[in-house]
């Protein structure tokens, strides 16, 4: 694994760190094919909205060298780079240090190698018990407090199933462990409303504006596990994967519809 602290190579962080202390930061996930990442345009555009949010100070070209140096230094083509940034150094309590002076990580791994069949074939869906909090000033970022997943991904051993489904504690569907989800309901795309809970991933995104560029009925509403019943499709994606449909929850199954289809040949060329 190839690590980089502020542009250098570095095996260890400060004990200091506020993403340490208090998971005081954002982090993005990309997927890199050819030496290139296919959806930069999404993570850059979720990773400002992230810091801006968090008022976390971000210098986007001086970020945007590091990770194109980055990439260049990489004996693999292919790979999984992870991007962190943090609040950076601060003393002991919850109060924002002055200056902020974020750390900048980004980690190189192998990417996951996912059975063919999930995409081909759809996969099972465990239904977790683990609600998630309802927290508008957090909702879709994707920071790096990620306890509620650890905990709902630790619900089930079973190789049958692929992903987890999340509701939040009013019982809305949000999402899966570590993916988005959208179900077609007489013939309209939807995926649940994330105003309150969930990450917004940047495959949903676009998903929905592909959606949009392809004249595809789509909506973004609440989902409850009533209306998921009522679909005749149902699918869940990640800017690693791209898109699985779901061929069985609890007692219901699908099989894999048209509109699943033709979203799986668009984002192969994305």
């Amino acid at each position: 694994m190839s690590i980089w602290l502020n542009g250098q190579l570095a095996e260890t962080i400060s004990l200091a760190d506020r993403g340490l202390a208090y998971g005081d930061g954002v982090f993005e996930t990309m997927k890199v094919v050819d030496g290139k990442i296919p959806l930069l345009d999404w993570h850059w555009q979720r990773l400002l909205n992230s810091c801006q949010r968090l008022q976390i100070p971000l210098d986007i070209r001086l970020l945007q060298a590091e990770l194109d140096s980055f990439l260049s230094t990489q004996a693999d083509l292919d790979f999984t780079c992870k991007l962190i940034i943090t609040r950076g150094l601060g003393q002991r309590g919850y109060a924002q240090p002055k200056p902020c002076l974020p750390n900048r990580i980004l980690l190189a791994s192998a990417s996951p190698v996912w059975p063919s069949s999930y995409a081909e074939e759809g996969i099972c869906l465990f239904e977790c018990q683990t609600a998630l909090a309802r927290q508008p000033l957090l909702a879709g970022i994707k920071h790096l407090n990620r306890l509620e997943q650890v905990l709902a991904r630790n619900e089930w051993q079973d190789s049958k199933y692929a992903e987890g489904l999340m509701r939040d504690t009013q019982g809305w569907v949000i999402e899966g462990v570590f993916s988005n989800i959208f179900c077609v309901i007489n013939g309209c795309l939807v995926t649940p409303d994330l105003s309150d809970s969930g990450v917004e991933g940047v495959r949903r995104q676009q998903i929905l504006d592909l959606a949009k560029m392809h004249a595809l009925s789509y909506k973004v509403a609440k989902l409850s596990l009533s209306d998921l019943a009522q679909a005749s499709e149902v699918f869940m994606c990640n800017s690693s994967y791209g898109i699985w449909p779901v061929r069985e929850f609890s007692t219901q199954h699908w099989l894999v519809g048209p509109i699943t289809r033709k979203l799986q040949r668009l984002i192969e060329y994305k």
